[in-house]
């Protein structure tokens, strides 16, 4: 029996007054945090001056945005490689940009994170026996990671409402294991003198992709596409705003072959066509 570990901030959901009456699409998004919605604000803006009327649809968790993927309530999502590689297994959805982080990465892994002077990872289900493990619902860097790598005889398994969340919770010692994104791992790692990182997948995942309907015409598909592929040499205001509220340098094109790593790891963890986004 999983046990739920949610922030009660991550439990309101930001609503855009601006939303466009007749949107040509509607993109989810997912919020990692309350308020984490709005950096997307300038991207609306700057489709819509583009000549691409599009509304963004919120979610608070992967398994509530794969929902209203899979129920037709959007177009497009902006995705973590989990979510986005099942629905590609699915064969309901397509890859079609991901953006450059300021740093130049575009991808990510699993992190195995405990208390200092904890065992090492060995690369198996095994490691986790006896054990508190938590982690962020289906995600390829938590959950799905954890199932792909087989039978563990865990003493108990938390879900996080985000990977910072999972990490706090092994500091404050509700759990003994964390597995979590290892770039939310860098960037947080100076603040638990506590924790060390002890593990890893060696594997790399497309990050934050846009992942776009089947059932989407092409034409509003190759539109959003070359709008988007253009932000990175576009020096107008608009862009900047854009670049600089998402934290990004660019789009980049993103195909199925980009998640070649990520859906062994899915298939293992079970993932399949009829798969219903829980365990």
């Amino acid at each position: 029996m999983i046990k739920r570990v949610i922030s009660a901030a991550l439990l309101s959901v930001f609503t855009f007054s601006s939303m466009a009456l007749a949107a040509d699409i509607k993109i989810g998004i997912m919020q990692a945090q309350a308020g984490d919605a709005k950096k997307y604000q300038p991207l609306l803006d700057y489709l819509s001056k583009k000549g691409l009327n599009a509304s963004f649809v919120t979610a608070n968790t992967y398994p509530a945005a794969a929902d209203m993927f899979a129920k037709g309530q959007v177009d497009a999502m902006f995705s973590g490689s989990g979510i986005a590689g099942a629905m590609i297994i699915k064969e309901v959805a397509e890859p079609l940009v991901r953006p450059v982080n300021m740093d130049g990465t575009s991808t990510y892994s699993a992190a195995i994170i405990v208390k200092k002077g904890g065992a090492k990872f060995n690369g198996s289900g095994d490691y986790f026996a006896g054990k508190r493990v938590i982690f962020t619902s289906l995600a390829s860097s938590g959950e799905f990671y954890y199932r792909s790598l087989g039978p563990s005889k865990a003493k108990e398994l938390m879900q996080a409402a985000s990977h910072g969340a999972a990490l706090d919770a092994v500091s404050r010692g509700q759990a003994d294991v964390a597995i979590v994104k290892n770039r939310v791992w860098d960037k947080e790692k100076a603040k638990y003198a506590d924790l060390e990182q002890v593990g890893k997948d060696n594997g790399e995942n497309p990050d934050n992709t846009l992942i776009v309907s089947r059932k989407l015409a092409k034409a509003t598909a190759d539109k959003l596409s070359s709008i988007l592929l253009g932000l990175g040499s576009d020096s107008g205001d608009e862009a900047k705003a854009v670049k600089e509220s998402m934290k990004i340098t660019k789009f980049i094109k993103t195909t199925a072959a980009d998640f070649k790593t990520t859906s062994v790891l899915l298939k293992k963890a079970g993932v399949n066509k009829s798969f219903a986004f829980k365990y």
